[in-house]
């Protein structure tokens, strides 16, 4: 056991997060609230692996929040015993930051959704994603704006037809994956609704990661978005399509494994017969590189249209210090270093907006 688990506080992303004294259990993090979901819609399957992996992780319930915004997803909060606010559409990380910055010993969930983070909320996004905030957001993606009832949204594809585009829609669509690296995220991932092991350990790996943390998980809308990723996860899907899962250390190999990803002479990157080009030319996923170039090339590979083939797993995972840790740090230093007492901090702070020689008006 770490110094860390001894004296109580979470490790790695956790950082100042006190770990529950009592082992805690899935119903420990399960309200009295009725889920008020469709039935059948990914949201469930996602819900019930946070619930599940929040009692391994050991925090306890008074230190957890979730934030959420508007949107089907924005209902989280209600169904997760622990603290958490259901704020307003696009806002939710805004909010989120505050509590970063103010509270060390909190750890924190965003639930959001595509038409949420990426539309009226994607400055938003990118700004926390940049500046490294200690948090964990969770995207849930059906391509559909759902508790609008079924308007086209960022991530919708080209054509779409729907009530809000009759004749089809004309945007282009966002790669929630791509933005984010390119954003500067230091934790990016993809999971989809549908395989609860691997979307387990995705989160897992992001809330133990220290700093923002983006996990985009394919989600399926059956009321106004029925199947949006059936051509992921058919099981009568030719190989060289559907998910590719990413494995650190490991070559980048279709589910079949007859099929890799190799690199172009011009950068990018394209799906071969193995059989033609060799497995020692293969790409290997290194999620800690610190250039985030191949990490980018491997969000490119997923299809903007029509969704035949898409990488799911950790795309990067590199170390920065966080905002709210950089943040805290800076106020203490304007403040003169550690004070005895909250009359002391505020002298100092009156002190340094003084300056030595202030003007008086009368």
């Amino acid at each position: 056991m770490s110094e860390a688990s001894v004296h109580g506080l979470g490790v790695g992303g956790l950082g100042q997060v006190p770990l529950s004294i009592n082992p805690l259990k899935r119903k420990d993090f399960t309200s009295d609230q009725e889920v008020r979901w469709c039935p059948g819609c990914g949201d469930y399957a996602i819900l019930s692996a946070v619930q599940a992996l929040l009692p391994e992780l050991g925090i306890a319930r008074e230190n957890t929040v979730v934030v959420s915004g508007i949107g089907c997803s924005a209902r989280f909060p209600y169904y997760v015993n622990s603290y958490g606010m259901h704020s307003i559409h696009g806002r939710a990380l805004t909010i989120a930051t505050g509590l970063a910055v103010t509270r060390p010993d909190l750890a924190i969930m965003v639930a959001t959704g595509d038409g949420d983070a990426l539309s009226i909320g994607g400055n938003h996004l990118i700004h926390a994603l940049r500046r490294n905030v200690n948090l964990t957001v969770v995207l849930f993606n059906n391509r559909i704006y759902g508790l609008t009832k079924g308007q086209f949204s960022p991530t919708s594809e080209i054509g779409k037809v729907t009530k809000s585009s009759p004749a089809g829609s004309l945007d282009t669509p966002v790669n929630a994956v791509s933005l984010a690296l390119g954003s500067e995220a230091t934790f990016v991932a993809r999971s989809i609704d549908s395989d609860r092991a691997h979307l387990t350990s995705v989160l897992r790996a992001a809330f133990e990661h220290r700093g923002s943390s983006l996990v985009e998980v394919y989600q399926n809308c059956p009321i106004f978005n029925d199947g949006a990723w059936d051509q992921l996860t058919s099981p009568d899907a030719p190989d060289g399509e559907g998910v590719i899962k990413l494995e650190a250390g490991e070559p980048v190999l279709t589910p079949g494994g007859s099929y890799g990803l190799v690199q172009a002479p011009d950068g990018h990157l394209q799906v071969k017969a193995v059989d033609e080009v060799g497995l020692e030319n293969v790409i290997v996923h290194d999620p800690g590189a610190d250039d985030p170039t191949r990490a980018f090339a491997l969000s490119r590979i997923t299809d903007s249209g029509v969704m035949r083939r898409s990488p799911i797993g950790i795309f990067r995972s590199v170390e920065r210090p966080s905002f709210d840790d950089l943040a805290r740090q800076q106020i203490a230093t304007a403040e003169g270093g550690p004070a005895d007492s909250r009359d002391d901090k505020q002298t100092q702070l009156q002190q340094l907006l003084a300056g030595d020689d202030p003007w008086t008006v009368s």
